[in-house]
């Protein structure tokens, strides 16, 4: 984790919002003191996230309507009643 003073991230600002977005969490310190962190957010997808994601979604404009009967098929497939 990268530190800078506040001082200098006040004057940095968009630089450091550019490595957040990279990745980068930030610490900026006060007199030597961690006094906050700017990290990316939790919910973001990695990039190998986001390709099998759109992978998903040209996969499924191949393959037509499904019907109820066919999905209660596919579940039950393999059950012992």
């Amino acid at each position: 984790m990268k530190q800078i003073q506040a001082s200098e991230a006040k004057a940095k600002f968009s630089e450091l919002l550019d490595q957040v977005e990279q990745g980068e969490t930030i610490a900026i310190t006060r007199h030597g003191k961690v006094v906050a962190r700017i990290a990316p957010p939790e919910n973001r997808r990695p990039a190998d996230v986001v390709q099998a994601i759109e992978e998903l979604k040209e996969l499924r404009k191949g393959s037509g309507p499904v019907t109820i009967e066919e999905i209660l098929a596919w579940r039950d497939e393999g059950r012992r009643f």
